[in-house]
């Protein structure tokens, strides 16, 4: 049974299960995808029913932002642990890497996703990158066929809510791919364009404030985390 947060359902999984689902989703031949909404992308979904209708549609839905765990807390349905989607990805790229398997980046600006394939493959060596493509396109379809072409064993689709959930949710019968997963920003932080918080406030679960603090633009986005609390709150002062 899995977790429902304002109509988002949460696979109840720490990081360490997360990743042994997801490395046994790379044997199968159906087309899973993996997505890991934060309050931004709950709060979207309440808004979009197409988010929502991707959203529910995934393999596993992870719990990304701490004020998701807080939500889940507040409800009474509490969740192991947050499960942040870019730590998922370099945790699957180390299991990976032992068996030679192999990953396709896709999204951020030009240059990106070269940048990040050539730390990843310093970085875990094994690991194959079979191909990049910038998040910068109109027409699906050639990108389709060059990610086909590769035959990843898993693709990173990195285009921001809800464009990535769509696109995997849309396309996931024309994709030659065992396993798919929205990652937002998570290509930048790789190639080391944006820097992630240290670890201690990682732990703190004040990575959204050390962000905010280096792209202070982010404060519209920001905002949807405390309509998300209040949310919660009544919800949980309905009863429900």
């Amino acid at each position: 049974m899995g977790v429902e947060v304002l109509g988002v359902e949460f696979d109840r999984v720490t990081m360490d299960e997360a990743v042994r689902r997801g490395v046994a989703m790379l044997d199968t031949a159906s087309p899973d995808y993996v997505v890991t909404p934060n309050p931004e992308v709950v709060m979207t979904c309440r808004e979009d029913a197409g988010a929502l209708e991707a959203v529910k549609n995934a393999s596993m839905v992870l719990p990304d932002g701490i004020g998701v765990i807080y939500g889940a807390r507040i409800l009474g349905r509490p969740l192991p642990e947050r499960v942040p989607g870019a730590d998922f990805a370099l945790n699957m790229f180390a299991e990976m890497a032992k068996a030679g398997r192999s990953v396709f980046l896709l999204g951020a600006k030009p240059g990106v996703a070269d940048l990040a394939a050539q730390k990843l493959a310093e970085r875990f060596p094994g690991l194959v990158i079979a191909g990049t493509n910038d998040g910068y396109f109109t027409d699906d379809a050639p990108v389709i066929a060059k990610i086909n072409a590769a035959a990843p064993d898993f693709l990173l689709v990195c285009l921001g809510v809800p464009k990535q959930e769509k696109w995997m949710y849309e396309n996931r019968d024309k994709l030659r791919v065992r396993l798919m997963a929205g990652l937002g920003g998570s290509l930048d932080v790789y190639a080391g364009v944006v820097e992630r918080a240290p670890a201690s406030w990682q732990r703190l679960g004040l990575e959204w404030l050390y962000r905010l603090g280096k792209e202070p633009k982010r404060i519209g986005r920001m905002m949807k985390l405390p309509r998300f609390l209040l949310c919660v709150v009544g919800e949980r002062l309905r009863g429900k």
